[in-house]
């Protein structure tokens, strides 16, 4: 017998070739498995678990895969808080959970509630600041807003905050809403500084928002603004005192409501707010006016009109004259009585 034919038969090879058809068979049945296993995730990642009920769900700053998948399971968002931490994981999203407030819809399944807190799809929330409020207004309201967090630790000037609405998540912070409440009334007063009216008697944005706050506290009627402010620039042109009695009671009451009509006394009464007694304008704004009152003093209406008062039917009767402006007090006081 050839050495070649000795060789073939040696007990080694046998071996060497059943270790190798083994080898290809456990690589061939993990392969199997892996498949397996892979499609039974994503099915139930994708398909097979879906939320039973729309509810809420908190994630906390900070909340690990393991807490979020636990928050899923326990409110029964998800089947298996086990595939969808192992679903995180595999897809590399654990960095990527972002904290908040959800609204999980039911049907929702594994993969798209995961895509929600990628996205940080958070509940938005309102907030809406109605125009001509204080600072100690404004900031009461943001105290009574439970949802909210923290206290405002930097106390904003007054007329500094534009009053609109304001969208936010849960947790989100007072100090926050403030800041955004105030990088809004700059831009705003940017752009309309920018278009305003030439020749106006306002030297500074912030004289512009002084007398923006006086027509906000005397008018609440959109359709009188203008003619308001038109009736105050034409004073302020021609030196005469503004005698606006909202400024005499922002400061008595440093923004809070006077609670009854002013007294004689406090009309006559020299403060640097009293504007029957100083020239121009008060040295701060009494509120904080909103884009309306803004818009109407930097383009006001052009009027001879130097005098207004209320018509007893929620607005205001003007006059060019002083002898006009008294028959119109006149027609107040018999409908007031």
């Amino acid at each position: 017998m050839s050495d070649d034919a000795e060789n073939s038969t040696k007990p080694g090879r046998f071996v060497e070739g059943g270790l190798v058809r083994l080898f290809y068979q456990i690589v061939t049945a993990v392969g199997l498995l892996f498949i397996l296993i892979s499609g039974y995730l994503a099915y139930e990642f994708e398909i097979g678990s879906r939320a039973t009920d729309t509810a809420t769900l908190v994630v906390p700053k900070g909340a690990s895969v393991g807490m979020v998948s636990r928050l899923l399971a326990d409110n029964n968002m998800i089947s298996s808080r086990q595939i969808f931490a192992l679903g995180v994981r595999l897809g590399g999203a654990q960095a990527d959970l972002k904290a908040g407030e959800y609204t999980i819809s039911q049907g929702a399944t594994m993969a798209q509630i995961l895509s929600m807190l990628q996205r940080g799809d958070t509940v938005s929330r309102r907030l809406s600041i109605p125009e001509g409020l204080s600072v100690k207004q404004i900031i009461a309201r943001l105290v009574d807003v439970p949802s909210l967090t923290g206290d405002v630790t930097l106390v904003p000037d007054e007329g500094s905050l534009l009053p609109e609405t304001y969208y936010y998540s849960l947790k989100d912070t007072r100090q926050e809403i403030v800041d955004r409440m105030q990088a809004s009334m700059r831009v705003s007063l940017s752009r309309l500084w920018a278009d305003r009216q030439p020749d106006l008697p306002l030297a500074t944005p912030q004289e512009a928002v002084i007398l923006a706050s006086i027509v906000e506290k005397e008018t609440s009627l959109d359709r009188e603004r203008a003619h308001i402010a038109g009736v105050f620039i034409n004073r302020l042109n021609k030196g005469m005192k503004l005698q606006s009695d909202p400024t005499i009671i922002y400061g008595i009451t440093g923004g809070e409501p006077l609670g009854r009509g002013l007294r004689r006394s406090e009309l006559r009464d020299k403060t640097p707010y009293n504007t029957y007694y100083i020239n121009g304008l008060p040295p701060t704004p009494i509120s904080n006016p909103g884009l309306a009152s803004l818009e109407a003093v930097l383009n006001p209406l052009k009027t001879e009109d130097l005098f207004f008062v209320a018509d007893g039917t929620g607005g205001h009767a003007f006059a060019a004259t002083n002898r006009e402006h008294e028959k119109n007090v006149r027609n107040w006081r018999h409908r007031t009585k």
